[in-house]
């Protein structure tokens, strides 16, 4: 488990623990799910410019399945 942060155009960033990663996707948990768009950039170091774009597959409470997309 580790932070990323969920970058949001025009909002605040925010933490996440990630729980599960692959190539394709990973398993997110997130404060306040309501929060998170369909689609948003993910970044494992906060303030780095190298980013995933992500899409949510799936929403369990406050867990997200995403996959990563080009």
């Amino acid at each position: 488990h580790f932070s990323a942060w969920i970058l949001l155009n025009g909002g605040t960033d925010r933490e996440c623990q990630v729980m599960d990663i692959s190539s394709h996707g990973a398993k997110v948990v997130v404060q306040i799910p309501s929060d998170v768009p369909a689609r948003f950039e993910l970044s494992f170091l906060q303030n780095d410019r190298k980013r995933r774009i992500c899409e949510v597959i799936w929403r369990r409470g406050k867990m997200l399945g995403v996959k990563f997309t080009t």
